[in-house]
């Protein structure tokens, strides 16, 4: 395959670049990287075997996969920089949050998608988001899907959904962390340590998201499962809907896709 250069390596970058080499998706030497920071660019050089671009504008003149992998606003001055280097013979794609097709088709020819992958990814646990933009091919889409999948999970939206995206799998770490955290902490109240409620509560988490993924039952099959009658479960079950928690998560997931859709605007 065509040389794939990363512009920007940070947490996000990194992990996709140490998926793409463990699963042997892309070699090494074929991988490319633009960092700013020398210190983490000569660890990622040395740790992953990669090479180093002296630039933004290099990285696209040698690659025929580009990665856009900066902070959202950082983006125009980097189109700007690799516009002239990146034509329709080329494949970008973007994770920038909040960044538009309409906003990249304006600045290059390339062929482009945009995702919203999740911090999960870190793990090779992430939920990716793909939306397929202008002149994207069937390798294009295979290749992007073997990218993703390296690291988690994918799914195919349209663009208009991506806000919707955000809200839920691009926030929704930071919402299980909460409930973890409050998971932990009601163990604590009930007398446990601290590390074994922690320990305790993200293994319930994970063990529970894993049910619903290997069996295929709706989460409220699940829950009825383990909630007999009379018992501590359903107990529990109350106090959440007595004090709006299920309520509480719709609620964050609509204000932070409401507030993606704001900063799209932006």
């Amino acid at each position: 395959m065509a040389a794939m250069g990363f512009i920007g390596a940070g947490n996000m970058g990194e992990a996709l670049i140490r998926g793409l080499i463990g699963g042997r998706v892309v070699r090494p030497a074929d991988l490319w990287v633009s960092e700013p920071d020398a210190a983490r660019r000569a660890r990622l050089v040395k740790g992953y075997r990669v090479r180093a671009a002296a630039g933004n504008a290099d990285l696209a003149r040698r690659c025929g996969v580009i990665v856009l992998a900066v902070k959202p606003q950082l983006v125009p001055a980097v189109l700007a920089e690799i516009a002239p280097f990146v034509g329709r013979g080329k494949l970008v794609v973007s994770i920038a949050a909040g960044v538009t097709l309409a906003t990249l088709e304006k600045a290059l020819k390339a062929r482009l998608v945009r995702t919203m992958p999740n911090t999960p990814a870190l793990v090779g646990e992430g939920a990716t988001a793909i939306a397929w933009g202008r002149g994207a091919s069937a390798a294009d889409k295979k290749l992007v899907r073997k990218l993703f999948g390296a690291v988690g999970t994918t799914v195919e939206v349209g663009e208009g959904l991506m806000d919707a995206v955000t809200g839920l799998s691009g926030s929704g770490p930071a919402f299980v962390f909460t409930v973890i955290q409050a998971l932990a902490d009601g163990g604590v109240q009930a007398g446990l340590p601290r590390a074994i409620a922690r320990e305790l509560a993200a293994q319930t988490v994970l063990g529970a998201a894993q049910m619903v993924l290997a069996t295929g039952q709706h989460p409220h099959q699940l829950r009825d499962q383990v909630a007999s009658p009379g018992g501590t479960t359903i107990r529990g079950i109350a106090e959440l809907e007595e004090r709006g928690v299920p309520g509480a998560f719709m609620a964050a997931v609509r204000a932070a896709a409401a507030r993606s859709k704001e900063l799209s605007g932006q």
